[in-house]
Order: structure tokens, then C-alpha cells, then sequence
């Protein structure tokens, strides 16, 4: 069998965006999607904030042109989940089931996933009325009441850009003091337009017909339960990177996203990562686009210089 050029784990942006990339460098990429292909942008309704688009797009509608344009320079693409990789020597293996490729490089673009609260409503009014990035959907709740779960700083984060645009944000948090640094913490203490409810937990959320409309609480210390209408919810508890099969075979941080140098070099010669499993601060579908294509031409340059060896 012969090792194909290069092969990208992953499609979301920065997965298809190196396939475009490495397809139109006559590279022949295979890609592996994934059984729920297109990433986070899957699940998101309204993108109003990616160039090129005035009039905004639905998530599923970009990621199938981003595909499509991918496939138009022949990248050939694959909707199946990857199960094992061993990148311990060249040419790397990658395995889908029982189906294994070989592959001079590798480029991973698996993505990160949003932490779920995992309650009732939770999923069925994700995209009308409760979200998980406030610098993605906040616009669409001007004057709105607000309500951002967490306690770390990107939850506070997540509120203090909310001011800009409700009519109030309230901080809930299961404890009784955040986990955010003091700085933000002071600048969310100091801002009028928060209000905090503490040593709660949200246990539904309520709605009809595609629209929330409410937010049952609970108190965890005294059981109090109680009902809140609100225009917008944000869950902010954190994000997992979906990196779980390379663990032990590439360099990870403690919260499992990979760690590359040099632009997307991970720390195995000839494998390459870009977009959420390696960016935990920007987290949008352009800054993963760009890494993906950082990746694309980190491979193709890497590439050519084995060739002249």
C-alpha cells in the first residue's frame, strides 16, 4: 500500500480549508470527516461574522461549500470516524474501524467541543435562545435579559461582552465565589449591568416552538427552586478538545489541546494541527480557517524538503 502525501483528520473549517489548500498543491488529500462532519458550525444557526458573507449564513450551508470547494480541487473525503492513529514512525498509520491508510504527513483539525450542562431543553433550544459563544450570537440579543452559567473567565468574559448589547446579564454560578482571575472578576463586579446569582444550578430549560422563553434554578444549598424569564442563555463552563486518540503521541497541554511551535508543528515531525484542538483563545470558524491553511502550507514546505533529501 502506498502512503498517501498527506492525510487531515477533521472538518470543520481549519480541516477543510487545509484540504483546499493541499488539493490545489496537487497533494491528492484524504480527509477524514467523521460520522458528524462539519464541526461546531454544524449546530450553529446563524454566522454573521465570517468575511465574505454580508447578507450571514446558516452553519451547515457554509460548511458544505467549504466542502464542496475542498472536493471541486480533489480532496477526496471521507464521513467516517477515526479510531486509532500510530504516529510513532514514518509513514504514519491511521485507522477507521478496520480500514488503515498510511501517510507521509498528517495535518489534525479535530475541533473542540462545548461542555454541556446536559439538562432538559438544553439541546432543543441550542441556536434559538441558548448558546455557547457570546462573541458569536450575542448581537442577536439587543435589549434582551441575559443569562450567562459558569464562573471561570470565560464566563466572564461571556458577560461583560453581553453588556454591550442586553438589557441585563446575570452571572449564575454553582458556588459562592468565581474561579475567574481577580481582574475580572473586579471588572465584573464593578460593571452595573451584572447582577450574580449564587450557589445555584440551572435544572431545565423552557420554551415553545423553537424560542426560549424561561430558565428553571435551583438552590443548591437550600433546594429553593425557582423560574426566571430570560431572552438569551449562555452556558460558558469550558470547552474539551477532541483529541482523545492521539493522547500519548503527540505533546498536549493539561487540558488536552495540542501544543504546536514554528506555526503548526506538533512535536512529531511531519504531523500538524491546527484550529480548535490547538486554539483555546480565539475559538472562531476564521481564525480556525487560517490555521488551517497555516497547516496546509507548513505540510506542503515539509513535504518538498523530503523529497530533496
Amino acid at each position: 500500500m502506498d502512503p498517501r502525501n498527506v492525510i487531515i483528520i477533521g472538518s470543520g473549517p481549519a480541516g477543510f480549508t487545509a484540504a483546499t489548500y493541499t488539493a490545489r498543491a496537487n497533494l491528492n488529500p484524504l480527509l477524514y470527516a467523521g460520522l458528524e462532519w462539519g464541526g461546531q458550525l454544524q449546530t450553529t444557526t446563524d454566522v454573521e461574522n465570517y468575511p465574505g458573507f454580508p447578507g450571514g449564513v446558516q452553519g451547515p450551508e457554509m460548511m458544505e461549500l467549504f466542502r464542496k470547494q475542498a472536493e471541486r480541487f480533489g480532496a477526496e473525503v471521507v464521513a467516517e470516524n477515526i479510531t486509532k492513529v500510530d504516529l510513532a514512525e514514518r509513514p504514519f498509520k491511521v485507522w477507521a474501524g478496520e480500514d488503515m491508510q498510511l501517510a507521509k504527513a498528517i495535518i489534525i483539525s479535530t475541533g473542540a467541543e462545548y461542555r454541556k450542562l446536559g439538562i432538559p431543553g438544553e439541546v432543543e433550544f441550542s441556536g434559538h435562545g441558548v448558546s455557547y459563544c457570546a462573541t458569536c450570537d450575542g448581537f442577536f440579543f439587543r435589549d434582551a435579559e441575559t443569562v450567562v452559567v459558569g464562573g471561570g473567565d470565560t464566563a466572564i468574559e461571556e458577560a461583560l461582552f453581553l453588556t454591550r448589547f442586553g438589557r441585563s446579564v446575570t452571572v449564575i454560578h454553582r458556588r459562592d465565589e468565581l474561579r475567574a482571575s481577580k481582574i475580572m472578576q473586579q471588572r465584573a463586579f464593578d460593571n452595573p449591568k451584572i447582577d450574580f446569582v449564587w450557589d445555584t444550578v440551572l435544572d431545565e430549560v423552557v420554551g415553545e416552538t423553537h424560542k426560549l422563553s424561561s430558565i428553571k434554578l435551583r438552590n443548591v444549598k437550600t433546594d429553593e427552586r425557582t423560574e426566571r424569564a430570560v431572552g438569551g442563555l449562555f452556558i460558558a463552563i469550558g470547552h474539551d478538545p477532541a483529541t482523545k486518540v492521539f493522547e500519548g503521541q503527540v505533546e498536549m497541554d493539561d487540558a488536552g489541546y495540542i501544543v504546536v511551535r514554528d506555526g503548526s508543528l506538533t512535536s512529531v515531525e511531519g504531523v500538524f494541527a491546527g484550529g480548535d484542538c490547538v486554539d483555546h483563545v480565539y475559538r472562531q470558524a476564521v481564525t480556525a480557517a487560517g490555521m488551517g491553511c497555516m497547516a496546509a502550507i507548513d505540510t506542503e514546505r515539509w513535504l518538498e524538503s523530503q523529497t530533496h533529501h
